[in-house]
């Protein structure tokens, strides 16, 4: 049976929708990841809400604003050093929060639905910032606080799918798991980084103790693969999108700034995903994606060029590109991996170097002349260092 919650009769200042803005985002087919968040806005028809019972004690309060995000200080020509969110929780609202939670009887404070759903996982979902921290008390107090609904989210996944900031932060400062991960292995950080949530992203890492920075989902990823990839996806739809799209533009720059936020706190660059032992810049250079492969080559390493010619079950960075047949940005990503040490003679597991995959035509041809000049030039820097030894 469900949880059942006595009915509360909305006031005026309760007509806001409960569903906070949050532009989803998917993953490539092949990584099999929700194609928008199941707590947001487009998934009104069929999401979490509507499986929660229709009557239930509501927190009588206003949703926050969900567009308290539009101050932040998006991406620049470098990650901006603070993003700041969010206000001071109502003290009084709080209080009123408390004493409902107190009034109810204890097996429908702490109980899970038939979905697994508690009160905690409802009143995140809907953004009621006093009613969950009043809810999160309740439940940390039984040992409940990091409760799975049926897809094994605790409450700060469901913050984090939901885009709240706040409630993340709320959560984490009462004890949560920050670590905790769903059906699909994904912990907090992996579900900011896929949808592009800076902000949330950012309660996140400055969370004590910190966030697994390389937590595998069971796709065998990284935080930093997901926003590799789910930058890859909103590039790709921009691309494709006949006519300037805004919303598309803002998504790839918060998407970008959540790449850039991981390995500023220290995600490895180096990390190689299970399935294909891909790193980011492969990842990035397999989609075409020019944008985040140029931000890759500008980090400053003092292994570039082994990282540059890392392998995925074989095939380095410049094999992928080589691989771009029609691509507008093969020929820039080219030039960008040869200069950051990429080495034209390497050769894949089927014994082809990277000249042997280009496509047939007038540019391959060009492009073939263009590596095998590198690799001229990588040969006579050889032998002259040979020389002065």
């Amino acid at each position: 049976m469900a949880v059942s919650y006595e009915s509360w009769t909305p006031g005026p200042e309760s007509t806001l929708s409960y569903y906070p803005s949050h532009p989803g985002s998917s993953y490539a087919p092949a990584y099999s990841l929700p194609m928008t968040s199941e707590y947001g806005t487009q998934q009104q028809g069929s999401g979490y809400i509507d499986t929660m019972p229709q009557t239930y004690q509501e927190c009588p309060m206003t949703v926050a604003d969900p567009n308290m995000a539009a101050s932040w200080s998006l991406l620049g020509p470098s990650l901006p050093t603070q993003l700041t969110f969010g206000s001071t929780m109502d003290a009084t609202k709080l209080e009123e929060a408390r004493m409902l939670l107190q009034q109810m009887d204890y097996s429908r404070a702490t109980r899970q639905d038939e979905d697994g759903d508690t009160i905690l996982h409802i009143y995140t979902a809907k953004g009621l910032r006093e009613c969950a921290y009043a809810a999160a008390e309740r439940l940390r107090d039984v040992g409940r606080l990091d409760a799975k609904e049926h897809k094994g989210k605790t409450a700060l996944l469901v913050a984090v799918t939901a885009n709240q900031p706040e409630i993340v932060q709320d959560l984490l400062s009462l004890g949560t798991d920050i670590n905790a991960c769903d059906v699909k292995g994904q912990t907090a950080l992996h579900l900011a980084a896929h949808y592009g949530l800076p902000v949330v992203l950012q309660a996140l890492l400055s969370s004590r103790p910190p966030p697994n920075l390389e937590a595998r989902n069971f796709e065998g990823m990284t935080p930093l693969h997901c926003a590799a990839i789910s930058h890859s996806v909103t590039m790709k739809a921009l691309s494709s999108s006949a006519l300037v799209d805004v919303s598309h533009q803002t998504k790839a720059e918060e998407k970008l700034s959540c790449v850039q936020m991981l390995l500023n706190t220290g995600a490895s660059l180096l990390s190689q995903e299970i399935k294909s032992n891909k790193t980011v810049l492969h990842l990035a250079v397999k989609e075409g994606n020019v944008d985040l492969v140029r931000y890759l080559l500008r980090i400053p390493l003092t292994n570039m060029k082994d990282f540059v010619n890392m392998k995925a079950h074989g095939h380095t960075a410049l094999h992928m590109a080589a691989g771009l047949h029609g691509n507008p940005h093969q020929e820039e990503i080219l030039r960008m991996l040869l200069r950051s040490g990429a080495d034209p003679s390497i050769r894949n597991l089927e014994n082809d170097q990277p000249a042997h995959l280009l496509q047939s035509g007038v540019q391959g041809d060009q492009l073939k002349l263009m590596l095998k000049k590198r690799s001229a030039s990588s040969r006579r820097r050889i032998v002259s260092l040979q020389d002065q030894e």
